[in-house]
């Protein structure tokens, strides 16, 4: 499966408008897709065979998510202090175990919710209220704790890209910047998106239209949760069985048992064959496709997507490009394009064409910069050709995104820039208190105004957390970037850092107000990565700094709004958002930069290797290294015009065009429902498998049908109940074993302890018994 670029394409899915009746908007019992879309609205009738399949809602924040307010519950406890800490320390930490995993896996957000809640309750029954005890335990645990610990675990449950960046330069450079500066330099990138992203509060989060669907569920969740009830107890019981039982499985394939992690029939049958590991395998990292390979490790199965959130009609893009990714790849190997048979079938790093590792010191200077004389002695590296493919493909995608919107979402786009008036710029600039100490935080807002969210006049009642505020989070983010670009010895010089900071900035104007419309997060990393190489030429390490500032402040603004956006839901005043969201950010980076040097000391050989093992994986570094030393120093000869790799570049300018036979296709021949095809995502997924662990992919396919056609059609009533319910436990209960096994026997903070060879665990070898190939 790809990285985190395709994993976060995957998850989009194209907005239908459909005006429901008001029988629909009655209704209260609603199924929809992760990205807010109702696939499957049920009214409550009795029976399955009673319920109603509806389709498509338009106004989903008013009526899936309960627009009451209840100004008397208190944020302010110490249970959500208590259990907001615990959970960033557990989010921040198994963020960071997975970015060296060998599949990408983001730590599921409505678990977090989930097994707050359960473990508020546990608190509020538990703590005696007589004495001093009140305080801790002030009365019933409540919706807007709940959110709380939520958006604080948020906050810390993001491995920091700085991390990243400071694991290259320990890997490939033999640079260790000092503690000091290594934190400085998380916490300064982390925040430096918040400052910029809440201080376009008023562009991004209030209007009406800046729906932010992906959080959709986890709301609703919310309001079934605090509804109270039979059928919030009959929700947590299907939690806790699911939990426990995918909890105590989950050490099976992750230990005693790994062959589930891919069972290949035809690997068993022939185990010495190298061209059966490529297409069949795919048990341990970097191994193969793994076609018709069964997985029984859910956390390979979800990986970064829950099968079980993604509505079919989005996973048949998917599964299109998945087809074409396993075509194009064998294609282009055994056709030796780009001298493919040269080079692993599957890696991330650079070769010398003769087909071993790339030695990069050999090609810098003592400051760390290209020397023209030893690139001419070294020669100028390979990719291995799938890899090339995924960068291919990516741009592709980037650039049939702008088309394809402009083509079928041309509604969206105009609600998408309906705001940017004169009034809404200037709102900007209204909501500054200077004196931060006087401020009161009130605000004065238009309630009759139609294009601002309900929710967010709701939350007029409530101090607000000033513009000013998270310009001074930004000034001093910017002030402390400054000195540690200079301590760190990333030959960024100070004008790179503010043109990557400018280019952030409108990037986050732009793409911030798609990502709310439709759910759709742009992976411009790529693109970055290229001005950055062009801007910087023959530095790979300031290539590295420049995609840090100016690809992980537009990440990091568009998760604060994300979460900005839950606390206006879940009515949690804005200061508390705000702590909460700091508190977790600091603490996830302090956190993350403990688990990193801790891996590194321990598994530095395997992550330096080219396939890994089926535990940890250096692809994440592996990847950033290789485009900062291609892009960032090598741009020239490798991507211009006439080079080896030229159509990477181009394929930005070809990938404006890939929308178009499909739409006229649809226009004059409906019936082909070629509005089915959403191209960017087949671009992108073309490319899918040039990494990682590829056994799931049949396993998560067969889970998303079963879930998001079987379920949902046959018994729309449990899917609208209980779907989302056993997917967080699925997740969690997976997680939490995952935290533990890595700590326990994995050697995330020591010696690893292999459960014992057997035919189960194939210790010396890959875990499906196919051949190990890598090289030729």
């Amino acid at each position: 499966m790809s990285l985190t670029a395709a994993g976060a394409i995957s998850e989009h899915t194209a907005h239908e408008r459909a005006v429901p009746s008001e029988k629909a908007l009655s209704t209260s019992d609603k199924s929809f897709d992760e990205k807010g879309d109702i696939e499957a609205a049920t009214v409550d009738a009795g029976s399955e065979e009673d319920a109603v399949v509806l389709s498509n809602e338009r106004d989903i924040a008013t009526h899936i998510i309960s627009v009451d307010d209840d100004p008397s519950l208190n944020p302010w406890t110490f249970r959500a202090f208590f259990l907001g800490l615990g959970l960033s320390t557990f989010g921040g930490v198994l963020a960071e175990i997975y970015y060296f995993k060998p599949q990408t896996v983001l730590v599921s957000l409505m678990f977090i919710a989930v097994i707050s809640y359960v473990l508020g309750v546990f608190m509020e029954t538990f703590i005696p209220r007589r004495g001093l005890l009140r305080y801790l335990n002030p009365g019933p645990f409540n919706k807007k704790e709940n959110a709380f610990i939520v958006i604080m675990a948020s906050a810390s449950a993001n491995s920091a890209l700085g991390t990243e960046v400071l694991a290259v330069q320990r890997l490939y450079y033999h640079i260790t910047p000092n503690a000091g500066a290594s934190m400085f330099l998380l916490f300064s990138s982390q925040l430096l998106g918040y400052g910029i992203g809440g201080m376009m509060r008023s562009i991004l989060l209030y209007p009406s239209k800046m729906l932010y669907p992906g959080v959709l569920p986890l709301l609703s969740m919310f309001d079934a949760l605090y509804e109270g009830g039979m059928a919030a107890r009959k929700k947590l019981r299907v939690f806790y069985i699911v939990f426990s039982v995918i909890f105590i499985w989950e050490l099976f394939p992750e230990w005693i048992f790994p062959l589930l992690t891919g069972f290949s029939i035809i690997c068993l049958a022939a185990p010495n064959n190298a061209a059966v590991s490529r297409v069949f395998g795919g048990s341990n990292g970097n191994e193969g496709l793994g076609l018709l390979s069964i997985c029984f490790d859910w956390q390979y199965i979800s990986g970064g997507v829950n099968p079980m959130a993604i509505p079919l009609k989005a996973q048949f893009s998917n599964f299109l490009g998945y087809l074409l990714c396993m075509v194009v790849f064998v294609g282009v190997y055994y056709n030796n394009i780009w001298k493919a048979q040269n080079f692993p079938f599957l890696s991330q790093l650079l070769f010398y064409e003769n087909g071993t590792q790339y030695n990069q010191t050999l090609i810098l200077n003592s400051n760390y910069e290209i020397d023209p004389t030893l690139l001419a002695e070294q020669g100028v590296p390979y990719y291995a050709s799938t890899w090339v493919v995924y960068l291919l493909t990516s741009n592709l995608g980037l650039a049939a995104t702008f088309t394809h919107l402009l083509l079928w979402n041309s509604d969206d786009l105009r609600s998408a820039w309906s705001w940017m008036t004169l009034s809404s710029i200037k709102q900007i600039w209204a909501n500054f208190d200077w004196k931060v100490w006087k401020a009161d935080g009130m605000r004065k807002q238009d309630v009759d105004d139609e294009n601002i969210d309900p929710h967010y006049k709701q939350m007029l009642k409530y101090p607000d957390a000033p513009n000013s505020w998270y310009f001074l989070v930004f000034l001093l983010a910017f002030v402390i970037s400054l000195v540690v670009i200079y301590k760190t010895n990333s030959t960024l010089p100070w004008w790179g850092f503010v043109i990557s900071l400018l280019l952030a900035t409108i990037s986050i104007l732009f793409f911030g107000a798609l990502y709310a419309i439709t759910g759709f997060m742009f992976i411009i990393q790529p693109f970055v990565q290229m001005i950055g190489g062009y801007l910087h030429s023959g530095k790979p390490v300031a290539n590295m700094y420049f995609v840090l500032y100016g690809y992980n402040t537009v990440t990091q603004a568009q998760l604060l709004l994300r979460d900005l956006k839950i606390a206006q839901y879940a009515k949690l005043p804005p200061r508390a958002a705000f702590t909460a969201q700091i508190l977790g950010t600091l603490l996830g980076a302090m956190l993350n930069f403990i688990m990193m040097n801790s891996i590194i000391d321990n598994q530095r050989d395997i992550l330096l290797s080219v396939q890994g093992t089926n535990i940890w994986s250096g692809q994440q570094p592996q990847q950033y290294n290789s485009q900062a030393i291609a892009w960032g120093g090598l741009s020239h000869e490798l991507f211009s015009a006439g080079q080896r790799y030229q159509w990477v570049p181009w394929a930005y300018l070809i990938g404006l065009f890939v929308p178009l036979p499909f739409w006229v296709l649809h226009r004059y021949w409906p019936k082909l429902r070629a509005d089915y095809l959403y191209t960017p995502v087949i671009c992108y997924f073309i490319g899918w498998l040039c990494v990682g662990i590829n056994s799931s992919i049949l396993s998560y396919f067969a889970v998303a049908f079963l879930s998001q056609w079987w379920l949902r059609t046959r018994y729309p009533r449990w899917f609208a109940k209980y779907n989302y319910i056993v997917g967080a436990a699925l997740d969690g209960g997976t997680q939490v074993m995952v935290f533990i096994l890595s700590f326990a026997v994995q050697g995330a903070g020591g010696t690893s302890h292999l459960f014992p060879a057997w035919w189960g665990a194939n210790q010396g070898g890959n875990y499906d018994r196919c051949a190990t190939v890598i090289i030729g």
